[in-house]
C-alpha cells in the first residue's frame, strides 16, 4: 500500500487539470443562478455606485475653522447686583468666539470678599468641630473654602461650630436661585461661521452666503429657506435638541451643534451644502440630581481706596456650547471605478460556485452531474469508460 500511495503520488505531479463546461439543463439551478446574478448585479448598481459611489475617490481629511458670535441684552435688577444691564461682554465666556462658548444664564454672587479670617461654612462636612483641638491649625478644608487657624467657632451656647478659616470672606453660604437670572436669553441669537476646505480636491467652502448686502445678516435667521444665514435663536437650539431653555437655564447644560459637509464634487459647487444637527450632550437626570447641570466660578478682583484687595465670586449657571465639524468630499476616479468594478466580477464568481456545490451534492441527480462535470481523459486510451482527448473537445448537454 505504501508503495501504491507513493506511485499515484508521483504520477499525479504530472497531471494537468482543465475546465470543463456542462449545460445542466436544471430548470431549478438555472434560475437560482440568475437570481444570484441579479441579485449581484442590483448590488453593484444600487449600493455600491449609486449609495455610496465607489466609482469616486474620497476625501474626510476635512480642515475646519469655527468662528462664534453671541449678540443680546437684558435687564435685570437683584439684591445683590441692583439695577444691572447685561450684554455680550457680561455673558459670553470666552470672547474670543471659539468652537466651544458657554453663555451664562444664572448666578450666585457673594461680593465683597477680602482675605481675612472668618468660620467656614456649615455645609461643609469636613469642617465641624466640637473644640479647638478639632481644627489643627495650617491644614486645608477638604473640599471646602480656606485653611483652618485653629480655632473652632460656635454660634451663641452651641455645642457644635465650624473652623475658622484663613480664606476670601465671606465664603459662599447663598443656594442657587429658583429661576434663571437672565431668563430671556433664549431670545439672544448665536453666528456660526464656518469655513471648511478639503485639501485633496483644494475645494473650499464657507457656510454664509456670498453677498454684498451688508444688511443680510442683520436682519435673516436660519431656517428651511436660509440655509446659508448661520444665525441661530437661543431658545430654537434648546427646543431642537428636545429641552426646555427655562429648566436648561437654571442648571446649565451642554449641547452640541454638528456641522456636516457631505459634497459630491461632480456636481456644481451649489450642491455642496452645510446640514446642522443640534443634540443635549450632558446627561439628564431625573429631579434635582446633584449630577444635572453644568457651572463653574470665577470673580471679579478690585482695590479699595487704601489699596486692598477685594473680589466679587460669582457661581455662573449657563449652557456651554460645543460645535463640531465633519464632512466628506468625493470625486470621479478611474481607479476605484476599476476596483469595484473587478470585485462585482469576483462576486459574479461566487455565484457560479453557489450554483455548482448545489448541483453536485444537493439535488436529486448530484452523483450523476458529479459524474459527468468530472472526468478523467487519458490520452491514447478510448475504452474502459474513460474520455479521450478528441471527446473532452466536445460541448456537452445534460438533460435533466
Amino acid at each position: 500500500m505504501g508503495q501504491a500511495g507513493c506511485k499515484g503520488l508521483y504520477q499525479s505531479l504530472f497531471d494537468y487539470k482543465t475546465e470543463k463546461y456542462v449545460i445542466a439543463k436544471n430548470k431549478k439551478v438555472g434560475l437560482l443562478y440568475r437570481l444570484l446574478q441579479v441579485s449581484i448585479l442590483t448590488y453593484l448598481v444600487v449600493w455600491v455606485f449609486l449609495a455610496k459611489k465607489g466609482y469616486q475617490d474620497t476625501d474626510t481629511s476635512l480642515q475646519s475653522s469655527i468662528i462664534t458670535k453671541v449678540k443680546g441684552v437684558t435687564f435685570t435688577n437683584t439684591s445683590e447686583l441692583g439695577e444691572r444691564l447685561w450684554d455680550v461682554a457680561d455673558y459670553v465666556i470666552p470672547p474670543q468666539g471659539e468652537n466651544v462658548f458657554f453663555v451664562i444664564t444664572n448666578l450666585i454672587v457673594t461680593s465683597n470678599q477680602r482675605q481675612e479670617t472668618c468660620a467656614e461654612s456649615e455645609s461643609i462636612p469636613n469642617a465641624e468641630c466640637y473644640e479647638d483641638s478639632d481644627c489643627p491649625p495650617g491644614e486645608p478644608v477638604m473640599a471646602g473654602n480656606g485653611v483652618r487657624t485653629g480655632r473652632c467657632v460656635r454660634a451663641g451656647n452651641m455645642q457644635r461650630g465650624t473652623c475658622e478659616i484663613f480664606a476670601w470672606c465671606p465664603v459662599e453660604t447663598k443656594s442657587r436661585p429658583e429661576k434663571p437670572l437672565l431668563g430671556k436669553a433664549e431670545d439672544f441669537t448665536i453666528y456660526i461661521k464656518n469655513f471648511i476646505r478639503f485639501p485633496k480636491f483644494n475645494f473650499s467652502k464657507t457656510n454664509v452666503l456670498d453677498t454684498k448686502d451688508r444688511d443680510f445678516l442683520k436682519s435673516c435667521r436660519f431656517g428651511p429657506k436660509t440655509p446659508y444665514c448661520p444665525i441661530f435663536r437661543l431658545g430654537s437650539v434648546v427646543s431642537w435638541t428636545g429641552s426646555n431653555f427655562q429648566e436648561i437655564a437654571l442648571q446649565g447644560g451642554v449641547i452640541g451643534i454638528q456641522i456636516e459637509w457631505d459634497c459630491d464634487l461632480d456636481k456644481a459647487p451649489s450642491e455642496c451644502n452645510p446640514r446642522y444637527y443640534f443634540s443635549r450632550l450632558d446627561s439628564r437626570f431625573p429631579g434635582n440630581s446633584v449630577s444635572s447641570g453644568y457651572n463653574f466660578r470665577f470673580a471679579k478682583y478690585f482695590r479699595d481706596e487704601a489699596g486692598v484687595e477685594f473680589r466679587t465670586l460669582m457661581k455662573a449657571y449657563g449652557i456651554r456650547f460645543d460645535v463640531m465639524v465633519n464632512g466628506r468630499a468625493g470625486k470621479f476616479n478611474i481607479i476605484p471605478t476599476i476596483i469595484n468594478v473587478a470585485s462585482g466580477v469576483a462576486l459574479m464568481g461566487v455565484g457560479s460556485f453557489f450554483c455548482d456545490l448545489v448541483l453536485i451534492y444537493f439535488i436529486k441527480k448530484s452523483h450523476f452531474y458529479r459524474d459527468k462535470k468530472y472526468e478523467e481523459a487519458r490520452s491514447g486510451h478510448p475504452g474502459n469508460g474513460k474520455v479521450n482527448v478528441q471527446q473532452l473537445q466536445n460541448l456537452q448537454t445534460v438533460e435533466a
